[in-house]
């Protein structure tokens, strides 16, 4: 895999607070592609985070997980895509007609910023297991579940999916070649698994079929964040 190919498949979870964040965007500079805005940073900040960001040469994966009625979906993609921000997510489970809304968000604002952000649609959070699918009310099993809020998510215009690289492959076969296939739940091998339960090393969740891996504390808990980076990177090239 081609250097730049592969620095553009990690995308570098940023969960903190602003001055950290920003400390940790100047010192990945020239090395990372992506970052990602979670919940953590962006309530604390709004968007002129993303916009910071953005100004320093990244491209940001907004990752707010959108779930409401289709109008306040509609609107925050809307405003969000206005941010600045390349890629965003919206869950699966909120129904074809607020996925579609989500879609007709980001499209409203590409007639201001003239293009439109890429959209990926949660589907079963890394961080859960068959017991947490049965606790809330779900039957069938994690794979079956993701494929089926998959197949919703991309009936309704969605560009892709967020998955743990246990259910890559199949995705890949759902979305086609062209489709995004995000796999949060991403580890070095030797690094702690924190609260993810379905994970996997880099390498092996590209070779699975995922077009982009998110890592987090891995690499912004890191001693030397950017030697970490590297190191995956280095991973990554090795894949053929």
């Amino acid at each position: 895999m081609l250097d730049e190919q592969a620095r553009d498949r990690v995308i570098v979870a940023i969960d903190c607070d602003r001055q950290r964040a920003l400390e940790l965007a100047d010192s990945l500079s020239g090395h990372a592609v992506w970052l990602k805005v979670g919940m953590t940073l962006f309530y604390a900040e709004g968007p002129s985070i993303v916009r910071e960001f953005k100004e320093r040469g990244f491209k940001v994966f907004l990752d707010l997980k959108f779930h409401d009625i289709p109008h306040q979906v509609r609107g925050a993609a809307r405003s969000a895509a206005l941010a600045g921000a390349d890629l965003m997510s919206v869950h699966g489970l909120g129904s074809g007609a607020m996925l579609a809304a989500c879609r007709e968000g980001a499209e409203e604002a590409a007639a201001v910023r003239g293009d439109r952000p890429h959209l990926v649609a949660i589907t079963v959070l890394t961080s859960m297991s068959q017991d947490s699918l049965t606790e809330i009310g779900v039957s069938d099993e994690v794979a079956v579940e993701a494929e089926r809020l998959a197949l919703l998510a991309r009936a309704n215009g969605i560009d892709g999916v967020v998955c743990s690289p246990r259910e890559a492959s199949r995705m890949r076969e759902l979305v086609g070649d062209d489709g995004l296939v995000v796999t949060p739940g991403v580890r070095p091998a030797g690094a702690e698994l924190g609260d993810q339960t379905r994970v996997a090393t880099p390498a092996s969740a590209i070779e699975s079929g995922a077009s982009h891996i998110v890592v987090g504390r891995p690499i912004t808990g890191a001693d030397d964040p950017v030697a970490a980076f590297e190191a995956i990177v280095d991973e990554l090239r090795a894949v053929e």
